[in-house]
């Protein structure tokens, strides 16, 4: 009689008796660590660099992270953090309120330096250099500001002195008229006028005294010389200067923030264009009207003052047709009403085709919005402030459009 096997695998291979069985399967043991303390270069890169999760020993033996919420700390240290953040933050505004002035300059220079971005970059693709193209675009410029001060200051050193040596008279020749006379024997209106005009009393109250109309154009030549200088250094380094505005992006949106970014430059730059487009229109055609209705001697002056007024948003045209009118009704009634009808006329003329061909595919900003831009702006900072809010108002659009509008139809 055969014996029986002690075991069921008795006959089975000896290869399949040596595996284990699932219940004996033992889990594979954690790699090896090198023995030692991590040594000062380890924590240098631990510092510097990431490191993945599954090769970082410390991942696996680290405890959970304890996070503090804000209602188990003190109420002293919320105080004192927010008091602090406070304190920083009015400070900041402070600061920024302290030097509006500044900030509006530097605005200012900006904007005129893409203003002349398109013209600078027209004579560098000619084969000039850029640092050449930049002296003589700026050249250009200081030769029509030399021209215009060289223009207006004698003219109107001459007609002060005149209004100020002539005016007694003319307002004692105001008596003719009997309601005047009146007026003037109740209120004594003519001699308080006379006496205000001659007696110094006129430069005290609008700069305060020599002194503070020596202050007042100091200052003015130094805010121009300021001006000057930022734009010419903001357009030699227009595209070192916009690169630079494309690096604050992350990697991932930079293509799109460069393409808002020179959206924006290009409608900025486009304004500034274009108002020097309506502002050498409007002169040369005063220049020449003036000119063949007889007013030649001041007709240079008159122009640039045509084009100074034209820089003012919404009233600047108003008001330089006002004073040309003003200043030839002193020669005639006839030429005055003449100047008067040609000026209402190319006003209406410039307002309805000119400045719409020019503006139409720069500036994309509704008329409503470039009142109340122009109004906040002079409000707030004065004629810089109303001349920089049409073209930031444009900026702002264009990320309404582009940024807003898009955002909100995803929702």
């Amino acid at each position: 009689m055969s014996a029986q096997p002690d075991d069921e695998g008795a006959g089975a291979p000896e290869s399949a008796r040596s595996q284990p069985t699932p219940s004996e399967a033992v889990a594979p043991r954690p790699t090896a660590t090198p023995a030692g303390p991590r040594g000062w270069l380890h924590r240098i890169r631990r510092a510097t660099q990431p490191t993945p999760a599954d090769l970082d020993a410390d991942a696996v033996t680290a405890g959970p992270r304890s996070d503090v919420s804000l209602a188990r700390r003190s109420p002293f240290a919320i105080g004192f953090f927010v008091t602090l953040g406070a304190l920083t933050a009015g400070g900041l505004v402070f600061g920024l309120y302290r030097i509006s002035s500044v900030v509006l300059m530097v605005m200012l220079a900006l904007y005129l330096a893409l203003g002349l971005n398109p013209l600078v970059d027209r004579l560098s693709s000619r084969g000039l250099r850029r640092g050449i193209s930049v002296l003589l675009v700026a050249l250009f410029g200081l030769g029509i500001l030399s021209l215009a001060i060289w223009a207006i200051l004698p003219v109107a050193a001459e007609q002060i002195n005149r209004l100020l040596l002539n005016a007694p008279s003319l307002l004692q020749e105001l008596r003719a008229n009997p309601q005047i006379a009146a007026w003037d024997t109740q209120y004594d209106i003519i001699n308080r006028v006379s006496t205000f005009l001659t007696s110094g009393e006129l430069l005290s109250t609008l700069f305060g005294g020599l002194w503070g109309a020596g202050q007042a154009v100091v200052g003015m030549v130094l805010s121009t010389m300021v001006t000057v200088v930022l734009t010419v250094y903001l357009l030699a380094s227009m595209p070192s200067f916009k690169e630079a505005i494309y690096e604050l992006a992350p990697a991932s949106r930079r293509p799109r923030v460069r393409y808002l970014a020179n959206e924006m430059f290009s409608r900025i730059g486009g304004y500034v264009t274009g108002l020097f487009i309506v502002i050498m229109c409007s002169t040369t055609v005063a220049y020449l009207f003036l000119n063949v209705v007889g007013l030649g001697q001041y007709a240079l002056a008159l122009a640039v003052v045509v084009a100074l007024c034209a820089i003012i948003p919404l009233i600047g045209s108003t008001l330089s047709m006002v004073i040309v009118s003003i200043v030839a009704f002193t020669f005639s009634p006839t030429q005055g009403f003449i100047t008067l009808a040609f000026l209402l006329t190319y006003q209406q003329f410039d307002n309805y085709f000119i400045q719409p061909r020019v503006f139409q595919r720069s500036v994309s900003v509704p008329g409503p919005l470039v009142i109340l831009a122009a109004l906040a702006g002079g409000v707030l900072y004065g004629l810089l402030g109303a001349l920089l809010a049409i073209p930031s108002m444009a900026a702002a659009m264009l990320l309404y459009r582009e940024v807003l509008i898009p955002a909100l139809n995803r929702r």
